[in-house]
């Protein structure tokens, strides 16, 4: 009997008082064998202020074989990151009236960076509200909210952010703006023409109270505005503008949106399409961890012989993968679009034969054929993002991988949060991947930090998979 099971035959009562139910949680805790717990601390308006979660004891390698991987999209699939840091950078400028370089040099890497990367929007805009509350222009404040409201309701694609925007409107005391005919005329239009908006911007301002005097009230104007530009940008990448649009925002020629080294690869391997031929990427990843993660060559010359026998393994046992972001559905269906044709593009730079090039091509197509589960933000809610477990027990669930078999999944993440919530859902082999927006990051809840990102966790870790499970493979 595994310890999910023990658990399920505790009895528990519905209620009980603190000293009881601290007995009651270190049983459990007990049967689960664990010896870690999260304290996770909610969003400002949500009571009580902290949830404790009991952490999957730890793995270094799957119990039997690799039934399940769970990763994260934003900063651990793809390089999306940038994109929304610009995105709050420009919600600090709007809200503080300090649009240009000369006003302010931007968001701090070492200060900033580690606050605002790999939790939810909303823990991410409390930081930079009380961050720099000392700056804000309730004026500026104000008429960047209402700008931002109009370009969702007129011209954004998703209706769950125009709902959250209406929802909002009326809760700061403005329900009344969405009845004005001038308000209405704006949005009915479903252009957004930006000196028509201010003008009718100043005559809002002027006419209705916008409260925007509480904490609580400043974040879900705040947050109306990060989403409106960081969707604007979205919808110009979904029209082909991707190229552009990194070139005006990024230096270095980097894009908004591309996979994260090794992502194509991986995903090949894992779902039996490489085979064999796996190994001919032994080069291009070894380059990889010399460069990036500081590997000796003549460390990483052993591995070379274990990667067809892995490359058989998988093609024997394809694995199931699921993609978790606190992003919204309509968010990562754009940024997975575009990581996958930027894969698609690689694929003819991949070391394999071109018939095989050919045969994968089809594969990158289509984001949801690939992965077996695509959990979003919204299957959930913002308050039930990163670090709470939900997404990934969601993740599991869509995946059809019972507690039992927790031990035989591994879970992706690049931030604190993300290894907090894959423990917190069950998985004890929480492998982290930084970036450089994470190596900051405490990501002691993992079991591995791999620095040379996916890579690494094929040529060197193999796939985590038990000593021995590829013994029949070599022959």
């Amino acid at each position: 009997m595994d310890s999910s099971e023990r658990a399920d035959r505790i009895t528990f009562p519905k209620f009980a008082d603190p000293e009881r139910a601290v007995r009651l949680f270190l049983d459990l805790a007990g049967d689960y064998g664990a010896e870690e717990v999260a304290v996770v601390r909610n969003p400002s308006y949500v009571y009580p202020a902290f949830d404790l979660y009991i952490l999957a004891p730890r793995r270094r390698t799957v119990r039997e074989g690799l039934l399940g991987v769970v990763k994260d999209m934003d900063g651990t699939t793809t390089t999306t990151e940038p994109l929304c840091i610009h995105s709050l950078e420009y919600m600090v400028r709007r809200i503080t009236g300090r649009m240009g370089k000369e006003d302010w040099s931007g968001l701090d890497p070492e200060g900033d960076y580690p606050h605002i990367i790999g939790n939810s929007t909303t823990k991410h805009v409390e930081y930079l509200i009380r961050r720099y509350e000392r700056w804000i222009d309730l004026e500026a404040f104000k008429r960047a909210y209402l700008s931002s409201a109009i370009w969702t309701l007129s011209v954004g694609q998703d209706e769950g952010r125009k709902r959250e925007v209406r929802n909002n409107l009326s809760v700061l005391g403005l329900g009344g703006l969405l009845e004005d005919g001038r308000f209405k005329d704006l949005v009915e239009r479903r252009t957004f023409d930006e000196a028509r908006v201010s003008e009718a911007v100043e005559y809002f301002v002027r006419n209705y109270k916008v409260c925007l005097e509480g904490f609580t009230d400043k974040v879900r104007a705040a947050i109306d505005i990060y989403y409106a530009r960081y969707h604007e940008i979205l919808a110009a990448i979904a029209k082909g503008q991707g190229e552009r649009l990194s070139k005006e925002l990024l230096s270095g020629g980097r894009r908004l949106v591309e996979p994260m080294p090794g992502v194509g690869m991986f995903l090949a391997l894992i779902k039996g399409w490489l085979g064999e031929d796996i190994g001919l990427f032994f080069e291009e990843m070894r380059e990889h961890l010399i460069s990036q993660a500081g590997y000796d060559v003549k460390r990483l010359e052993p591995y070379r012989e274990r990667l067809v026998p892995l490359g058989r393994f998988f093609q024997e046992n394809p694995t199931k993968v699921a993609i978790v972001t606190s992003s919204i559905e309509y968010e990562a269906n754009i940024v997975l679009n575009e990581v996958f044709d930027v894969i698609r593009k690689q694929i003819s730079d991949w070391p394999l034969p071109e018939e095989k090039k050919e045969r994968l091509l089809p594969c990158f197509r289509d984001p949801r054929s690939l992965y077996d589960g695509v959990v979003t933000a919204t299957d959930s809610s913002e308050i039930r993002l990163k670090p709470h477990r939900d997404l990934y027990s969601i993740a599991l669930h869509q995946l059809g991988i019972p507690p039992g078999q927790f031990e035989n999944v591994v879970g992706f993440e690049d931030s604190e949060s993300g290894t907090i919530a894959i423990r917190a859902a069950g998985i004890g082999l929480c492998v982290a991947v930084p970036f450089t927006g994470t190596r900051g990051h405490d990501l002691s809840a993992a079991s591995y930090v791999l620095h040379g990102g996916l890579p690494e966790a094929v040529l060197v870790q193999g796939c985590f998979l038990p000593e021995g499970r590829l013994r029949k493979y070599f022959a």
